[in-house]
């Protein structure tokens, strides 16, 4: 299939390109898989269309609250900030600041110029509400753990039954959207990781004599994948990687 739809057509892929069924590839089912699952780690970590920015909703358990950290799924990858809603603002304390902000500038911001008032005065209050409390630097995320840990007075700012929302980046399962699976990056590199490993296969055999005469070696194959791949990692850092100080967490 030209149009890969599933992990199976690309690996189907990946060996035509190789040569297959004309010549036979010399590596195992097993190789070949880990190979895949190798690309696609790759691709998910460097290429800019294996991500996604996405608010993640959470809503805080006696659990979190007594660990004091939020157990992520394992696609989110980077986290921007975290958003508590539902524990200040207009809608839970009409006696905060927030609330008679609206409450007594609404009608007003109709007049001309009362907006750009009403936004510094906004900007202002949110300043004074990262400063005092600090949620937003406050986060530490781990990657490897999957956990969130929120450094702040949980009692005051997120408290059992509270909901926040998390923005953050998160990969996309190619299984669930197998449009990646045709992604053109994809499909040279998973091709130059597979030829290495049969490079790395026909070492094994390097001197060994046909019939014929004719002798296998490796080498030239083994060059050939190691420049396709170093040229193709240069290209995901150049091109297709997110900058990383879009990242936070």
């Amino acid at each position: 299939m030209a149009n890969p739809a599933s992990r199976q057509n690309l690996i189907d892929y990946c060996l035509r390109s190789l040569g297959s069924p004309v010549l036979e590839i010399n590596v195992d089912d097993d190789q070949i898989e880990d190979r895949i699952d190798e690309a696609i780690q790759f691709y998910q970590n460097f290429h800019t269309d294996a991500v996604v920015r996405n608010f993640y909703k959470h809503q805080v358990t006696q659990q979190d609250f007594d660990n004091k950290y939020l157990a992520l799924p394992d696609q989110l990858i980077y986290v921007l900030r975290v958003l508590p809603i539902g524990t200040s603002g207009i809608s839970s304390n009409m006696f905060s600041a927030d609330y008679q902000l609206h409450l007594n500038d609404l009608y007003n911001l109709r007049s001309p110029g009362t907006l750009i008032n009403y936004q510094m005065t906004r900007q202002y209050l949110s300043l004074i509400d990262m400063t005092l409390n600090g949620m937003d630097q406050g986060i530490i995320f781990s990657r490897n753990e999957s956990k969130l840990y929120i450094n702040c007075d949980w009692t005051l700012r997120i408290p059992v039954g509270s909901w926040i929302i998390i923005e953050s980046y998160q990969t996309l399962n190619p299984n669930d959207y197998v449009k990646i699976y045709n992604d053109q990056y994809l499909k040279r590199y998973a091709t130059a990781l597979i030829k290495r490993q049969w490079a790395q296969n026909l070492f094994k055999f390097k001197g060994m004599v046909l019939p014929g005469g004719v002798t296998i070696d490796g080498s030239e194959l083994m060059s050939q994948a190691k420049e396709e791949l170093k040229e193709l990692a240069d290209e995901a850092r150049s091109v297709w990687e997110t900058p990383v100080d879009f990242y936070v967490g």
